[in-house]
């Protein structure tokens, strides 16, 4: 996983009035993901887009709110509670630092309340924003050639596995050639969890994955972050 490795001196040359924040979670993604999945496909896309737009990359908070995953060994999970306070905290120590504005990259579905934190903080001004959103990963998939649907391709599936595949291959099982499974109604999934629906914990099909689908998922994603960063500033 990434992690910049910039000094206080480089980003005071840099002068970024806009940080970037990677939020994942450490949760189960079957047998062929590890549990910080979430983490390094955020953290990937907010190297990649910190790098193509000159921006203040920063740390990724490793631990989200992922309740419905809790019957899987190695899940651990905070508060929506804890998870709002960090971000506002970030957000507000970088703006006393001078840093106004904060993309908040968010790997994991599940951690809902951060949609919560940036309507609250953008009343009055625009400070934060989200990425990337449904309707993102969605263009992606096209851009990219991903056979499969966010709906169809939940977890573990096509898309997270070949974005591993380009940037973190030595974390991903062989045995991913073997592990789809696809579910399409789970209308009950927060009231019972993942495991009621999928015994694997894997919901899409991660046999379509490649290295190559990941590259152009990050590509496709940086191309998109563009018009999200011109209307936060």
């Amino acid at each position: 996983m990434f992690i910049s490795t910039a000094t206080s001196h480089d980003e005071a040359a840099r002068a970024a009035n806009v940080a970037v924040l990677p939020i994942g979670s450490f949760e189960q993604h079957g047998g062929h993901l590890p549990l910080a999945t979430d983490t390094l496909i955020a953290a990937a896309i907010a190297k990649r887009v910190s790098s193509d737009y000159d921006l203040l990359l920063l740390p990724p908070i490793t631990i989200g709110c992922s309740h419905e995953h809790a019957d899987f060994t190695g899940t651990v999970s905070i508060s929506s509670v804890t998870l709002y306070a960090i971000v506002t905290d970030v957000a507000a120590s970088l703006e006393r630092a001078g840093v106004t504005k904060l993309v908040v990259v968010n790997g994991h579905g599940g951690n809902y309340v951060l949609s919560n934190v940036i309507q609250e903080s953008n009343v009055g001004e625009r400070r934060t924003a989200l990425f990337p959103r449904s309707e993102d990963w969605t263009d992606a998939r096209r851009a990219a050639g991903v056979i499969t649907s966010n709906h169809e391709d939940m977890h573990g599936g096509e898309a997270e596995t070949s974005i591993l595949l380009a940037t973190a291959p030595e974390t991903v099982r062989s045995d991913y050639h073997d592990a789809d499974f696809t579910i399409d109604e789970r209308r009950n999934l927060l009231t019972i969890g993942i495991r009621a629906y999928s015994e694997s914990g894997v919901i899409g099909r991660p046999s379509l994955a490649t290295a190559e689908k990941g590259r152009l998922l990050l590509e496709a994603f940086s191309a998109q972050f563009k018009p999200h960063l011109t209307l936060l500033r």
